[in-house]
Protein backbone atom coordinates (compact mmCIF):
# COMPACT_ATOMS: atom_id res chain seq x y z
CA UNK A 1 0.00 0.00 0.00
CA UNK A 2 3.10 2.25 0.62
CA UNK A 3 4.74 1.59 -2.25
CA UNK A 4 1.36 2.84 -4.22
CA UNK A 5 0.90 5.48 -2.96
CA UNK A 6 4.01 6.80 -3.62
CA UNK A 7 4.04 5.59 -7.55
CA UNK A 8 1.14 7.88 -7.54
CA UNK A 9 3.20 10.68 -5.59
CA UNK A 10 6.07 9.94 -7.92
CA UNK A 11 3.27 9.82 -11.02
CA UNK A 12 1.57 13.32 -9.76
CA UNK A 13 4.75 14.92 -8.92
CA UNK A 14 6.36 14.17 -12.70
CA UNK A 15 3.27 15.61 -14.19
CA UNK A 16 3.28 18.77 -12.42
CA UNK A 17 6.76 19.12 -13.13
CA UNK A 18 6.06 18.80 -16.70
CA UNK A 19 3.39 21.58 -16.93
CA UNK A 20 5.91 24.40 -16.90
CA UNK A 21 6.82 23.06 -20.99
CA UNK A 22 3.29 21.77 -21.14
CA UNK A 23 2.27 24.76 -23.31
CA UNK A 24 4.58 25.17 -25.61
CA UNK A 25 4.47 21.07 -26.09
CA UNK A 26 0.67 22.34 -27.27
CA UNK A 27 1.81 25.50 -29.45
CA UNK A 28 4.62 23.28 -31.23
CA UNK A 29 2.17 20.58 -31.43
CA UNK A 30 -0.56 22.79 -33.19
CA UNK A 31 1.89 23.72 -35.91
CA UNK A 32 2.06 19.67 -36.78
CA UNK A 33 -1.71 20.34 -37.01
CA UNK A 34 -1.77 22.65 -39.46
CA UNK A 35 0.84 20.91 -41.38
CA UNK A 36 -0.91 17.47 -40.88
CA UNK A 37 -4.55 19.52 -42.32
CA UNK A 38 -2.69 20.61 -45.38
CA UNK A 39 -1.55 17.39 -46.18
CA UNK A 40 -4.76 15.80 -45.98
CA UNK A 41 -4.84 13.25 -42.94
CA UNK A 42 -7.74 13.07 -40.76
CA UNK A 43 -8.00 14.33 -37.51
CA UNK A 44 -8.27 10.02 -36.29
CA UNK A 45 -5.32 9.57 -38.62
CA UNK A 46 -3.08 11.97 -36.59
CA UNK A 47 -4.20 10.86 -33.22
CA UNK A 48 -2.91 7.09 -33.59
CA UNK A 49 0.40 8.78 -35.04
CA UNK A 50 0.62 10.68 -31.73
CA UNK A 51 -0.04 7.73 -30.04
CA UNK A 52 1.90 5.14 -31.61
CA UNK A 53 4.84 7.19 -32.85
CA UNK A 54 4.54 9.93 -29.91
CA UNK A 55 8.01 11.99 -31.81
CA UNK A 56 7.67 15.62 -32.68
CA UNK A 57 10.53 15.69 -35.15
CA UNK A 58 10.01 12.31 -36.73
CA UNK A 59 6.30 13.17 -37.08
CA UNK A 60 7.28 16.32 -38.79
CA UNK A 61 9.06 14.21 -41.38
CA UNK A 62 5.78 11.73 -41.63
CA UNK A 63 4.17 14.74 -42.57
CA UNK A 64 6.08 16.07 -44.65
CA UNK A 65 6.29 13.08 -46.70
CA UNK A 66 3.00 12.06 -46.56
CA UNK A 67 2.55 12.27 -50.59
CA UNK A 68 0.05 9.11 -51.74
CA UNK A 69 1.16 6.46 -52.68
CA UNK A 70 2.74 6.20 -49.18
CA UNK A 71 6.69 5.68 -49.27
CA UNK A 72 6.10 3.14 -46.31
CA UNK A 73 9.69 2.01 -46.38
CA UNK A 74 11.55 5.52 -46.52
CA UNK A 75 9.33 7.09 -44.00
CA UNK A 76 10.23 4.06 -41.80
CA UNK A 77 14.02 4.24 -42.29
CA UNK A 78 13.47 8.04 -41.95
CA UNK A 79 11.49 7.63 -38.32
CA UNK A 80 14.56 5.21 -37.08
CA UNK A 81 17.49 7.61 -38.40
CA UNK A 82 15.52 10.47 -36.19
CA UNK A 83 14.75 8.66 -33.35
CA UNK A 84 17.84 6.71 -32.70
CA UNK A 85 19.09 9.25 -29.98
CA UNK A 86 16.59 7.66 -28.48
CA UNK A 87 19.34 5.31 -27.83
CA UNK A 88 21.62 7.61 -25.59
CA UNK A 89 18.22 9.10 -24.04
CA UNK A 90 17.85 5.50 -22.98
CA UNK A 91 21.43 5.19 -22.17
CA UNK A 92 20.88 8.47 -19.92
CA UNK A 93 17.91 6.76 -17.74
CA UNK A 94 20.10 3.18 -16.91
CA UNK A 95 20.55 4.66 -13.65
CA UNK A 96 16.60 5.33 -13.20
CA UNK A 97 15.96 1.78 -14.42
CA UNK A 98 18.11 -0.16 -12.46
CA UNK A 99 15.51 -1.58 -10.70
CA UNK A 100 12.65 -1.98 -13.56
CA UNK A 101 12.00 -4.90 -15.90
CA UNK A 102 12.33 -4.94 -19.51
CA UNK A 103 8.91 -4.86 -19.91
CA UNK A 104 8.71 -2.08 -17.57
CA UNK A 105 11.78 -0.26 -19.17
CA UNK A 106 9.58 -0.66 -22.78
CA UNK A 107 6.52 1.16 -21.47
CA UNK A 108 7.88 4.03 -19.41
CA UNK A 109 10.58 4.72 -22.78
CA UNK A 110 7.95 4.74 -25.05
CA UNK A 111 6.25 8.24 -23.10
CA UNK A 112 9.66 9.24 -23.02
CA UNK A 113 10.19 12.95 -24.72
CA UNK A 114 12.84 15.33 -25.34
CA UNK A 115 11.01 17.40 -22.58
CA UNK A 116 10.24 15.03 -19.51
CA UNK A 117 13.25 13.16 -20.08
CA UNK A 118 15.26 16.92 -19.78
CA UNK A 119 13.15 17.70 -16.29
CA UNK A 120 13.43 14.09 -14.97
CA UNK A 121 17.42 14.05 -15.26
CA UNK A 122 17.29 17.44 -13.82
CA UNK A 123 15.54 16.37 -11.28
CA UNK A 124 17.24 13.36 -10.80
CA UNK A 125 20.49 15.14 -10.25
CA UNK A 126 19.32 16.46 -7.14
CA UNK A 127 16.95 13.72 -5.72
CA UNK A 128 16.20 10.57 -5.67
CA UNK A 129 13.08 9.94 -7.78
CA UNK A 130 11.71 6.57 -9.85
CA UNK A 131 10.60 6.31 -13.04
CA UNK A 132 7.26 7.10 -11.94
CA UNK A 133 8.28 10.66 -12.29
CA UNK A 134 9.26 10.12 -15.86
CA UNK A 135 5.89 8.53 -16.45
CA UNK A 136 4.37 11.33 -15.08
CA UNK A 137 5.91 13.82 -17.23
CA UNK A 138 5.38 11.53 -20.27
CA UNK A 139 1.48 11.40 -19.55
CA UNK A 140 1.79 15.40 -19.50
CA UNK A 141 3.62 15.94 -22.40
CA UNK A 142 1.60 13.51 -24.39
CA UNK A 143 -1.59 15.20 -23.25
CA UNK A 144 -0.31 18.61 -24.18
CA UNK A 145 1.07 17.32 -27.58
CA UNK A 146 -2.22 15.32 -28.96
CA UNK A 147 -4.23 18.42 -27.83
CA UNK A 148 -2.34 20.99 -29.86
CA UNK A 149 -1.96 18.78 -32.58
CA UNK A 150 -5.95 18.23 -32.50
CA UNK A 151 -6.34 21.97 -32.71
CA UNK A 152 -4.14 22.98 -35.01
CA UNK A 153 -5.71 20.32 -37.31
CA UNK A 154 -8.73 22.27 -36.62
CA UNK A 155 -7.51 25.86 -37.35
CA UNK A 156 -5.69 24.10 -39.84
CA UNK A 157 -8.08 26.41 -42.27
CA UNK A 158 -7.56 29.23 -40.77
CA UNK A 159 -3.79 29.78 -40.14
CA UNK A 160 -1.82 28.58 -43.52
CA UNK A 161 1.62 30.26 -42.43
CA UNK A 162 2.50 28.93 -38.61
CA UNK A 163 6.10 30.00 -39.65
CA UNK A 164 4.95 33.83 -39.88
CA UNK A 165 4.49 33.56 -36.12
CA UNK A 166 7.28 31.85 -35.02
CA UNK A 167 5.45 29.14 -34.25
CA UNK A 168 8.11 26.41 -35.87
CA UNK A 169 10.78 28.00 -33.57
CA UNK A 170 9.07 27.32 -30.19
CA UNK A 171 10.37 23.57 -29.49
CA UNK A 172 13.64 24.76 -30.34
CA UNK A 173 13.29 27.58 -27.76
CA UNK A 174 12.08 25.69 -24.94
CA UNK A 175 14.47 22.79 -25.34
CA UNK A 176 17.31 24.97 -25.09
CA UNK A 177 16.51 26.53 -22.28
CA UNK A 178 15.79 23.09 -20.54
CA UNK A 179 19.55 21.78 -21.54
CA UNK A 180 21.39 24.90 -20.08
CA UNK A 181 19.81 23.40 -16.86
CA UNK A 182 22.13 21.01 -16.93
CA UNK A 183 25.14 23.05 -16.85
CA UNK A 184 27.47 22.25 -14.20
CA UNK A 185 30.53 24.35 -14.93
CA UNK A 186 33.45 24.84 -17.01
CA UNK A 187 33.80 20.84 -17.11
CA UNK A 188 30.72 21.18 -19.09
CA UNK A 189 32.27 22.98 -21.81
CA UNK A 190 34.57 21.39 -23.93
CA UNK A 191 32.07 18.41 -24.23
CA UNK A 192 29.39 20.95 -24.91
CA UNK A 193 31.42 22.93 -27.82
CA UNK A 194 32.57 19.24 -29.37
CA UNK A 195 29.05 18.07 -29.84
CA UNK A 196 28.07 21.69 -31.00
CA UNK A 197 30.77 21.79 -33.72
CA UNK A 198 30.49 17.96 -34.72
CA UNK A 199 26.62 18.59 -35.30
CA UNK A 200 26.76 21.56 -37.19
CA UNK A 201 30.04 19.57 -39.20
CA UNK A 202 27.84 16.77 -39.59
CA UNK A 203 24.92 18.80 -40.66
CA UNK A 204 26.86 20.46 -43.52
CA UNK A 205 28.30 17.27 -44.43
CA UNK A 206 25.39 14.62 -44.48
CA UNK A 207 21.47 13.93 -45.34
CA UNK A 208 18.97 14.05 -42.92
CA UNK A 209 19.41 14.08 -39.08
CA UNK A 210 22.28 12.21 -38.24
CA UNK A 211 24.06 15.88 -36.98
CA UNK A 212 21.74 14.68 -33.97
CA UNK A 213 23.59 11.43 -33.18
CA UNK A 214 26.83 12.55 -34.23
CA UNK A 215 27.11 15.32 -31.88
CA UNK A 216 25.71 13.75 -29.08
CA UNK A 217 28.41 10.58 -29.51
CA UNK A 218 31.22 13.30 -29.89
CA UNK A 219 30.32 15.26 -27.13
CA UNK A 220 29.31 11.95 -24.76
CA UNK A 221 32.78 10.64 -25.64
CA UNK A 222 34.84 13.57 -24.73
CA UNK A 223 33.24 14.13 -21.37
CA UNK A 224 33.82 10.42 -20.80
CA UNK A 225 37.49 10.60 -21.76
CA UNK A 226 37.48 13.80 -19.49
CA UNK A 227 35.83 11.36 -16.24
CA UNK A 228 38.51 9.10 -17.16
CA UNK A 229 41.09 11.23 -17.21
CA UNK A 230 40.00 12.81 -13.84
CA UNK A 231 39.76 9.51 -12.01
CA UNK A 232 43.43 8.42 -12.93
CA UNK A 233 44.52 11.61 -12.04
CA UNK A 234 43.08 11.68 -8.11
CA UNK A 235 45.14 9.72 -5.28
Amino acid sequence: MHDRKKRQQELIAGFTANLVVAASVGTYGSVLGLLAAQKGLSWYQLLIMNLSVFAGSAQFVMVDMWFPPLPIAEITLAVLVINMRYLLIGASLSPLFHKTSLGGKMAFMHLVADENWAITMARFHKETISPWFLLGGGLCVQAAWCTGTLLGHGLGAVITEPERYGLDFSFVAVFTALVFSFWKGRSDLLPWLTAAAVAVGSELLLPGKWYIICGGIAGALVAACLSNKGQQETP
